[in-house]
Formats: C-alpha cells, structure tokens, sequence
C-alpha cells in the first residue's frame, strides 16, 4: 500500500514553487502546482489530496476564494489548507482561519519549519 501523500499547492512565484517542490518531494511527498488559483478547486476535486497549500495573492483567483470555494465544496471540504503568503495583516491572518484555512504560515518561511508543520497536520487526519 502506498503510503505517500499529495499535496496540491498554487504559487505564482517560480522560484518559490521551485523550492517548495524540491523540499516536499526530497520528504516523500507527491506534489501538483498551479501557477495560478485558476483550476485549483477542480484539482482537488479530481485529485482527492492529503493537503492544500494556497499562496493568497495570485494573479486570475486569489487564495482565499479558493479556499472559499473548497470549503463550500462537501466532497472536499475535509481537506485541510495551509494558507502560505508574504501578507502578514492581521486582517488576513484572521479571514483565511475563519474561511476554514488550518494554519497559515508567513513568507518567507523556514523549509524545516514548513515540513514540520505539513507533517504534524497530516498525523491529525
């Protein structure tokens, strides 16, 4: 049985995208990008993840309508989202969490920390 994760995630920046892929990947986790917040919604239900990992400000549809959309959703609300932005506003902060995101993490982020975080979430499930 195949033990490996999936993890959805949308960056607009390559060089993030780049880094978070290497990273996951090097720690077993199977990625999907979306340059964008477009078709992000449509992945997770096709796709079925273990995790989302939104950045909010994306160009075409931003991370938190996105997550809106997800958690709208019944067949995938139960996914968790980790909301992954340089908008450290508290107004943000506390949008994403009310929207149902489970943490939200600042750029720019430590990797280890990322993982760690990533992980400590999906023991939860």
């Amino acid at each position: 049985m195949n033990n490996q994760k999936t993890i959805i995630f949308a960056e607009d920046t390559m060089h993030i995208a780049q880094l978070l892929k290497f990273k996951l990947e090097k720690e077993g986790f199977t990625l999907i990008h979306f340059a964008t917040g477009e078709g992000v919604t449509e992945g997770v239900i096709n796709f079925k993840p273990d995790l989302v990992l939104l950045d909010i400000m994306m160009p075409v549809k931003d991370g938190l309508t996105v997550l809106k959309e997800i958690k709208s959703n019944p067949s995938i609300a139960n996914i968790p989202v980790v909301l992954l932005t340089a908008n450290a506003h508290e107004e943000y902060v506390v949008k994403g969490l009310q929207l149902g995101a489970i943490d939200y993490i600042l750029k720019p982020f430590a990797s280890a920390e990322l993982v760690l975080r990533i992980k400590n979430i999906l023991k939860m499930r």
